[in-house]
C-alpha cells in the first residue's frame, strides 16, 4: 500500500499566520492568499464599518441590487466578504469575527480543488479540514490543566470541517468574556469561528462553572448550525451537541498523528 508523504508548511502573509498540512501543496496557495487578502481590504476601503462592526452587516450581493445616484446597480462582493458576513450573521456578530476561519477554508477549498486529498489549514487556531483518514486535533486551552492533555479524534468520513477555538486569556482576538477555549465544530469554518466569538463573549459570571454554563445557554442557539462545542474555564468544561471523539494526548507523539490548534 502506497501511503502519501504529508508535507508541513509555514505561510505567513501580514496577519495571516497559516500552518499547511497537506499530501499535495500547491505553490499557487500563497498568491492565492494575497488575492484574498486584497480582495478584502478593497471591500473594507470602501465599506469601513465592515471592518469595525461588532455587529452583524449586510453586504451588496445578499439581493444583488442596490442604487447609486438614483440609478439600480449589480453588487457583487468578492466570496470572501459574503462568506465572513453571512458567518457574522448566522453568530450575530460583526463579519471579522470570523476572518481567520473563512481564509483557512478557502485555503483548504483551492488545495482541494487542485487534486489535495487530506487538508489541514491551521489559521491561528481557526482550522478547516479535508482528510482521507481519520485525525487528532489537540485542544489547546491556555493554562487549564485541560491543555495539551486532550485531544478530538475526527473521522476522515466527518469531513470537511471547521474547528475553529476562541478564548477571553489567549491570543490577541477580541473576547468580551474569559473563556480558556471555546472550540466549535461546524460543516464550514467560516461559521464555527463565528460562534466560537458568539459563544466565548458569554463567558461571563462570578465562578468559573458560571461562565462555562451562561457560555452553554449562548451555544443553544446556535444547535441547528453547529454540530457541537466544548467550552473551558479554568477547571470547568461543559459540551453541547455532539463533538468528536475525546482522546489522551500528550504533545510527543508522532507528527502527522497529532495536529495541535
Amino acid at each position: 500500500m502506497t501511503v502519501n508523504r504529508i508535507i508541513e508548511k509555514h505561510i505567513k502573509i501580514e496577519e495571516t499566520d497559516l500552518i499547511v498540512k497537506t499530501d499535495q501543496l500547491e505553490q499557487e496557495l500563497p498568491k492565492f492568499i494575497v488575492k484574498q487578502r486584497l480582495r478584502l481590504k478593497n471591500y473594507i476601503n470602501v465599506h469601513p464599518e465592515f471592518l469595525t462592526s461588532f455587529d452583524p452587516v449586510m453586504v451588496g450581493g445578499e439581493d444583488n441590487e442596490s442604487t447609486y445616484a438614483g440609478k439600480s446597480i449589480l453588487h457583487d462582493p468578492p466570496l470572501i466578504v459574503k462568506l465572513m458576513a453571512r458567518a457574522g450573521r448566522k453568530g450575530d456578530v460583526g463579519p471579522m469575527a470570523a476572518v481567520a476561519g473563512t481564509i483557512s477554508q478557502l485555503c483548504m477549498g483551492f488545495l482541494v480543488e487542485n487534486g489535495s486529498k487530506y487538508v489541514i489549514i491551521d489559521n491561528g487556531g481557526d482550522i478547516a479540514l479535508k482528510t482521507d483518514k481519520d485525525v487528532v486535533v489537540g485542544l489547546y486551552a491556555g493554562e487549564s490543566s485541560l491543555s495539551g492533555q486532550l485531544g478530538f479524534r475526527i473521522k476522515s468520513g466527518k469531513t470537511p470541517m471547521g474547528v475553529c477555538t476562541s478564548s477571553g486569556t489567549v491570543g490577541h482576538s477580541i473576547s468580551f468574556g474569559r473563556s480558556d477555549s471555546v472550540t466549535v465544530f461546524a460543516d464550514e469554518a467560516s461559521i464555527a469561528d463565528a460562534l466560537a466569538t458568539s459563544i466565548a463573549n458569554y463567558a461571563l459570571g462570578e465562578t468559573d462553572h458560571d461562565a462555562v454554563q451562561n457560555s452553554i445557554e449562548r451555544a443553544e442557539d446556535f444547535k441547528n448550525i453547529m454540530k457541537g462545542v466544548l467550552v473551558v474555564v479554568g477547571e470547568n468544561a461543559g459540551t453541547l451537541g455532539k463533538i468528536p471523539k475525546l482522546v489522551q494526548t500528550d504533545r510527543k507523539v508522532v507528527l502527522g498523528d497529532l495536529f495541535d490548534v
